[in-house]
């Protein structure tokens, strides 16, 4: 809120002053749904003013405000798109509510009005529905989270403009409300926080069974200063070790439930209706996931990455992380899944790292057990596998010039795919080399070497790897032979029939 106040804390907030702007705006409702992208961060805050206006208009007044004042701070200068046409809305807006509003406060200060809304709402809401015997509105229980936590971040805000401390009963509340939150995380089709545990579709056995499955962490190597977590799964652990991302992992952990479950349920006979993961369901899944990457390895003569370990009891966990890093991968792969094979190589060597860690493998360059190449740091996959390819591919799209230059001269996504179905894809190697000739065009280094940068006749094709596709006007009959046979035929038939 505005620093400048004076110390009356019964006077109302600084009236807003503005320039005369041309036309009026007229009323808008003020929601996620018209607030410009660059504010996306205030639409939050717009919800609940709207969501609390009818039981206290004061309190939607001061969560407008403050929405205002943050939206000045996220665009001074109202340079994005729609900013300041909404700006000019909202505060005609504040300036018709904010001698109405301040009639109807009940307390002598907006302070004191915001901590005694805080505490009715955290009151009738959030501990109604936390108390519940059965919790089974886990979007409401969400909801009010949400909104109280924004409630709290705009009684801050107050308090801070008119020096007022915050309650302490308010501070232990919102404490408990941000615990819940965290917990509360959001979701496509499973819940799987533990709040949700009686949710209808987590009653199902073979959800059950997956997701048991999936906590079983048993003898993995974790991190010496890793922050254990509560029902901490196989998934937490790649994204540790590998660092792929925290949305990619939950939700490559609900397809991966949900690929298991859908296979499980269909077995017949029917197994137990224990929740445990029937051995046949995961052999299914692994089968259709890794059918791509095993007929890689024998058309390049290479042994497949995916080694069990014989003792029984741990198959079913090093399938299921088998399967797991290969859906990481796949889900952080953006433009890369139109290389399948290139996504069959990065997986090939990131299989055989796991396959080291869990084995206690020792590097013998530096005396330590084994590490992923790339792993270690937040989003190290994406940054440091997934850009320097996509790099390569984004290149190549500026030469093609939205596809005006001639096929021969640019790669697409075949070419450059093409690269792995060799064996020479392994000079590549692991980590990758920068200088290796995936990066680098031959075109260019022939072009460096010579110190010329104009294109010439000779080296047009230099960037294909094995078909090249060369158009001219004899194009027409070669796309267009069977439709002259038929033509050539139906005339010669014509002829011959003809008395």
């Amino acid at each position: 809120m505005s620093s400048s106040r004076g110390s009356d804390q019964s006077q109302p907030l600084r009236r807003i002053t503005r320039t005369q702007t041309a036309g009026n705006l007229g009323e808008t409702a003020f929601d996620s749904e018209v607030v410009p992208s660059s504010l996306s961060e205030i639409a939050p805050i717009l919800r609940v003013a709207n969501e609390v206006e009818s039981s206290n208009p004061r309190v939607a007044y001061l969560c407008r405000f403050y929405a205002f004042e943050k939206a000045h701070r996220l665009d001074p200068t109202s340079s994005g798109r729609g900013v300041r046409q909404f700006k000019t809305a909202l505060l005609q807006r504040l300036e018709r509510e904010n001698d109405p509003t301040l009639q109807g406060r009940v307390k002598k200060s907006d302070a004191r009005e915001m901590q005694s809304f805080y505490q009715h709402y955290y009151k009738k809401y959030i501990q109604a529905l936390t108390n519940a015997a059965d919790k089974a509105d886990r979007a409401q229980l969400t909801k009010a989270y949400q909104t109280a936590n924004v409630l709290f971040e705009v009684l801050k805000a107050v308090n801070l403009t008119q020096s007022i401390e915050v309650d302490r009963e308010i501070l232990e509340a919102q404490d408990k409300v941000a615990e819940q939150t965290q917990i509360l995380v959001p979701y496509n089709i499973l819940p799987l926080d533990p709040e949700s545990a009686n949710q209808a579709i987590m009653q199902y056995p073979e959800i059950q069974a997956a997701v048991y499955a999936l906590r079983n962490t048993r003898g993995l190597p974790w991190p010496k200063d890793h922050k254990r977590k509560k029902d901490e799964d196989i998934l937490d652990w790649l994204q540790e070790m590998f660092g792929f991302q925290k949305d990619n992992v939950a939700n490559q952990r609900e397809h991966l439930i949900l690929l298991l479950a859908n296979v499980h349920i269909r077995q017949f006979p029917k197994p137990d209706q224990q929740p445990k993961l029937d051995d046949h369901a995961l052999t299914e899944v692994m089968k259709k996931l890794f059918k791509n990457y095993k007929k890689w390895c024998k058309y390049l003569d290479r042994k497949s990455s995916l080694w069990l370990p014989t003792i029984q009891q741990e198959v079913q966990q090093r399938k299921l992380l088998y399967m797991g890093l290969y859906l990481l991968i796949w889900g952080e792969a953006a433009n890369l899944r139109f290389m399948p094979e290139c996504l069959c190589y990065i997986y090939h060597h990131m299989a055989f790292e796991l396959y080291g860690m869990l084995a206690g493998n020792v590097s013998p360059m530096t005396g330590e057990n084994v590490k992923p190449a790339y792993g270690g740091e937040e989003e190290a996959f994406l940054k440091k596998v997934v850009t320097p390819i996509y790099d390569v591919i984004r290149r190549e799209a500026e030469i093609s010039k939205r596809g005006k230059s001639k096929h021969s001269q640019w790669r697409n996504y075949d070419d450059l795919n093409e690269y792995f179905w060799s064996v020479d894809c392994f000079r590549l190697g692991w980590p990758m080399r920068a200088d290796a000739d995936f990066f680098s065009r031959p075109i260019d280094q022939l072009r460096e070497k010579n110190g010329d940068n104009k294109p010439s006749t000779n080296d047009r094709w230099m960037g294909k790897v094995n078909f090249v596709e060369i158009r001219s006007f004899w194009h027409v009959f070669r796309s267009f032979d069977r439709m002259w046979s038929f033509f050539i035929l139906s005339l010669q038939s014509l002829v011959l029939v003809r008395p």
